[in-house]
């Protein structure tokens, strides 16, 4: 029983962060490079479209719910003696915080609502100055996110490898 206290949001951990390291990696090598090499109107007109469909339950419950299970996962190791493995499922919920959870909410969500508020210009030099505006910013914060989540995703791993040696 108590090793399931620790493999259920252990796994759940790893399916999440792994899901939102994907994400945001598919947004940095495919999705973001893409946009930019349309038009500035289509470019805003998409976005502000991907914006709006992804805040859905699943992503909302991987992106928010990530830390969550790795800390129980964490306490759960903890109170079986395995340090070791709990401190790295500590430090995978740190590091999420940290570089994924926190740019979200300062830098990409707030960049995503002015976008939103953003009446796409008839200009076509218009648009693609306020879309050159907002997508380098974006998508440099967003490397950040894919970054740290990745990071997450390997501490999350190295967690299980320790618990597995009896750590």
């Amino acid at each position: 029983m108590r090793t399931a206290l620790a493999t259920v949001p252990g796994v759940l951990s790893l399916l999440m962060s792994a899901a939102m390291a994907g994400t945001f990696f598919g947004f940095s090598v495919g999705v973001m490079p893409g946009l930019n090499a349309t038009p500035g109107a289509a470019s805003i007109a998409a976005m502000q479209g991907i914006n709006q469909r992804i805040q859905n339950p699943l992503f909302l419950a991987a992106f928010m719910l990530m830390p969550v299970a790795a800390a129980v996962a964490g306490i759960a190791l903890w109170s079986m003696d395995r340090r070791a493995a709990a401190l790295l499922f500590f430090a995978a919920a740190a590091v999420y915080v940290v570089g994924a959870f926190l740019p979200t909410v300062a830098v990409n969500v707030p960049m995503n609502d002015a976008l939103a508020r953003l009446r796409i210009p008839s200009d076509a030099a218009d648009a693609a100055r306020e879309w050159t505006r907002y997508s380098g910013r974006w998508t440099a914060w967003n490397h950040v996110r894919a970054l740290f989540s990745t990071a997450a995703v390997a501490l999350v791993a190295a967690g299980f490898w320790a618990y597995g040696r009896g750590r």
